[in-house]
């Protein structure tokens, strides 16, 4: 089985007068603002760091999820944060690591356990596999 879906971007102007805005398929985003201050200075907008983040936390929650499934655990609660870096290197920008922050309630869980089925989903998550990067994981069972 084949899915795909698609993301958008336009941009008008130069890099850093620029604007441009991004849409998904879904219609979740439509025309949303971004551009080089929303990338590089904090701005109000969004970017494309945020955006794999965002995309990486919801890939590896639901990973995580179906492999709490497969040993019979059904999680209360899964909350899971991708802090995404962007840095300078040689011959430009790139993305040089993805943390990610796990926080869980999971009934009948132990802490030695869900570590190794937290690594087992990042390991398994798509979005991990498609990322050419570091992937670190903090994982807390919370009680």
């Amino acid at each position: 089985m084949k899915i795909k879906r698609r993301g958008s971007a336009a941009w008008q102007g130069g890099i850093k007068d620029g604007k441009g805005a991004i849409s998904t398929e879904s219609g979740a985003l439509n025309a949303y603002p971004y551009g080089f201050a929303s990338r590089f200075e904090g701005q109000r907008g969004s970017n494309p760091e945020e955006l794999i983040g965002a995309a990486h936390a919801a890939c590896f929650t639901m990973a995580l999820s179906l492999i709490l499934g497969e040993v019979k655990l059904i999680a209360e609660q899964i909350d899971t944060t991708a802090e995404v870096t962007l840095e300078q290197v040689e011959g430009g920008y790139a993305i040089t690591a993805v943390h990610l922050t796990l926080k869980a309630k999971i009934p009948g869980a132990d802490q030695e356990a869900f570590e190794k089925l937290a690594n087992k989903a990042k390991a398994g998550c798509p979005v991990s596999k498609l990322l050419n990067t570091e992937i670190s994981l903090d994982a807390t069972l919370l009680v």
